[in-house]
């Protein structure tokens, strides 16, 4: 017999604190300028990695609403073999799997690309955004979060 487990808004009501803080660590880079399409590009690609059924499923929807092409979204599992990825595009998601699969450590070649695509601030925002997405993922895989529905235009 499996537990029970809590729901997306079962941890917003619950623990408003918690979940309030997790969404302001994520919101800083939005605030920062770094474009929304591409925080949207990081989220779900470490979603893909941490298995985050949820929230693979919460950020290809909102990527779409913000317009990213179908063919991109498609793709960002693949990122490396995909031509429709800027360099600056394609320094993020090298550095949000090298943040992801941090036991790998973070290599200089990853580090001196995310550098030269990002100024200093915009690369601490960036990387405060992986790591909230990181912790989204922690919560929807433990307490097994139902991927949202797909609204009907």
């Amino acid at each position: 017999m499996s537990l029970a487990r809590k729901e997306y808004s079962d941890f917003q009501k619950m623990a408003p604190d918690a979940y309030e803080a997790v969404l302001a660590l994520g919101g800083f880079a939005a605030k920062a300028g770094i474009e929304k399409p591409l925080l949207e590009l990081i989220k779900l690609r470490a979603s893909q990695i941490n298995g985050c059924a949820f929230c693979v499923q919460f950020h290809i929807l909102q990527a779409e609403r913000l317009g990213v092409a179908a063919d991109k979204l498609n793709l960002v599992v693949v990122w490396r073999e995909a031509p429709q990825f800027s360099s600056r595009e394609r320094a993020a998601l090298a550095w949000t799997e090298a943040l992801t699969l941090l036991a790998d450590g973070v290599g200089d070649d990853v580090y001196e690309r995310a550098r030269a695509e990002f100024s200093d601030q915009e690369l601490i925002y960036l990387t405060s955004a992986i790591a909230s997405i990181n912790t989204w993922n922690r919560f929807g895989v433990a307490y097994r979060w139902t991927p949202p529905a797909r609204q009907a235009a």
